[in-house]
């Protein structure tokens, strides 16, 4: 085995995979660490799946594996102490489960209950009679530090030698970590679906399953896509339920002459407590890469320190948080190794940890004290302007079926030839200027649709209006792709079509990491075809299953813009 090995990422060393050092800055001991997380949760799966048949769930147990998956997520947690604390409460509630599950006269590994209850209830035929059979993640043990690191060497990637099989296990895993990161945030705001938590337990488990062929593998990662809709349906209704539907608003992105602080990553319900604790401070609250959107929702207009958005996509933060001068909160990924200069401002909290950083947790009632960043920030300089202008968003799919009417008769007008779903993420990459490029090179009666930090890469530009609707329709977060899936389902229903795939929207999405994986999942699942991905397909795809995904969904890549708008364009 090599010191590490991960490809979950686009910016896997030669399209290949990292074997030294993460290009995105995690270590080998972090990247192992991590696996070893992901081992414990599937064995923690093995137990929880067979304790959910006999109707025994645990919210706790379900909330330990939301998070360790999305901990495991690019750009989230670079601290091994951390992860390593995870891996042994993992095996704590491993354990727990497995005591439980032996408990209520199940046989475990030739163990059963003792109790004569049990017993009596199996000779009735009313107890359980099976006998589980264990994977080693569900039985191993590591009395030292030292145990599991050497356990974590052994249990990554390349552990599943079959390639194919490789592969699927690892599509299937990213999909369910991108599901984790939405899952995450719908249950910060006290929404959750039972439903979810149980099929990320069955795929778990299907991981460890050596029986299972590609076909099998295949079609659960097929089933995943359906779960994917449901958790970003989900993480919807729990965003508008809590702060309204987005409305189209205007975003300053230059600054005010307070101090501020910066708050980055997805998560609203850390921005809502940050913004009242904040209130009548004197102090600025700027957005940052993907909390950009928050701006959209009418519950945060009523803060007058909400001061607007401050830079780019995530890669740029070394060079903006300097800049900045006040703190900034990581409230989930992406976040890159912070420089000398700025990291005492940085602070992280939920499932995102760098060694070093202060992190903010949360009490048992969910509420978190910021009180240590805003007295930080009060002693700062106000942020150096970086740009000045506005920046328009906030077409989610409420908003633009309050004006569908419009849209269609520019569709059947002719005023809008096609749309151009350009969702997905942004990165660091010279290869992404395509996306610019592409942009400003797309004829002027075409619309894009965007969601994610893709939008970055040309947000800014002039693209103009058709009609008075923006060339540019920003729905808001990457999860927030699920509005652009409504909006062709209204679409293919107005226009009375039989095929999602006969409407004018053709697919050209970035992707950087897990969560892009769960849309294009999700994507699949509502029979989209012809998705194109860039700027190059996954490490993780083995040529055989980049065959099945190209011969039955038309997945194909990026070449040139020229060549790429001559294909989209017929």
């Amino acid at each position: 085995m090599s010191n590490m090995f991960c490809y979950q990422c686009q910016e896997a060393a030669k399209g290949v995979g990292c074997s030294k050092i993460g290009v995105c800055g995690k270590s080998a001991d972090v990247a192992n660490s991590q696996d070893l997380l992901i081992y414990v949760v599937k064995g923690i799966a093995v137990y929880g799946e067979k304790l959910r048949e006999l109707g025994q769930t645990d919210k706790e147990v379900d909330k330990f594996v939301v998070d360790a998956l999305f901990t495991t997520i690019t750009n989230a947690n670079f601290d091994r102490a951390n992860i390593i604390k995870k891996v042994q409460k993992g095996l704590e509630i491993r354990d727990e489960l497995k005591a439980k599950l032996i408990k209520a006269g199940v046989k475990v590994d030739g163990a059963t209950s003792s109790s004569w209850l049990s017993k009596f209830m199996e000779i009735i035929g009313l107890g359980a009679k099976e006998e589980v059979k264990l994977a080693d993640a569900a039985i191993f043990n590591a009395d030292s530090l030292d145990q599991l690191n050497e356990k974590a060497k052994t249990v990554g990637i390349l552990a599943t030698e079959n390639e194919d099989i490789r592969s699927l296990r690892e599509l299937l895993t990213y999909g369910l970590k991108g599901m984790a990161a939405y899952l995450h945030h719908a249950n910060n705001l006290g929404y959750d679906n039972d439903e979810i938590h149980a099929f990320m337990e069955k795929a778990l488990v299907a991981t460890l399953n050596d029986e299972l062929g590609a076909d099998d593998l295949v079609g659960l990662t097929l089933e995943c896509g359906k779960f994917a809709v449901d958790v970003m349906a989900l993480l919807d209704k729990a965003n508008t339920e809590s702060y309204g539907h987005p409305e189209v608003t205007k975003v300053n992105i230059g600054v005010r002459n307070n101090p501020g602080i910066l708050i980055s990553g997805h998560d609203l319900n850390d921005l809502q407590q940050l913004l009242e604790q904040t209130k009548g401070t004197g102090i600025d609250v700027y957005t940052h890469s993907e909390m950009l959107p928050a701006h959209y929702y009418p519950a945060f207009k009523k803060y007058d320190h909400f001061a607007g958005n401050y830079g780019n996509a995530w890669w740029k933060q070394n060079e903006e948080f300097e800049k900045f001068n006040g703190p900034i909160l990581m409230t989930t990924n992406c976040l890159v190794t912070p420089k000398k200069s700025y990291k005492d401002r940085v602070y992280t909290t939920g499932v995102v940890g760098f060694d070093g950083l202060t992190h903010i947790h949360e009490d048992e009632n969910g509420k978190k004290d910021f009180s240590v960043i805003i007295e930080q920030a009060k002693k700062c300089e106000a942020p150096v302007e970086i740009e000045k202008g506005e920046i328009v968003g906030g077409f989610a799919h409420n908003q633009v079926m309050a004006v569908a009417d419009k849209v269609v008769e520019a569709v059947k007008s002719g005023a809008i030839k096609k749309f151009f779903v350009m969702a997905g993420c942004d990165g660091r990459v010279k290869s992404r200027n395509y996306y610019t490029e592409f942009a400003e090179k797309l004829p002027k009666d075409t619309v894009i649709l965007t969601a994610g930090c893709a939008k970055y890469k040309y947000n800014k530009l002039d693209l103009g209006d058709i009609g008075g609707i923006p060339r540019v329709l920003d729905a808001g977060q990457c999860n927030d792709s699920y509005s652009l899936a409504v909006i062709a389902l209204k679409l293919k229903e107005v226009f009375g079509l039989e095929d999602i795939n006969e409407l004018p929207i053709a697919y050209n999405i970035a992707w950087y990491e897990q969560k892009a994986v769960t849309v294009l999942l999700a994507l699949l699942h509502l029979g989209v075809k012809n998705i194109h991905l860039g700027p190059t397909l996954p490490a993780f795809l083995s040529p055989n299953v980049a065959k099945v995904l190209v011969d039955n969904f038309g997945i194909g890549g990026i070449t040139n813009v020229d060549d790429d708008l001559k294909m989209f364009l017929g």
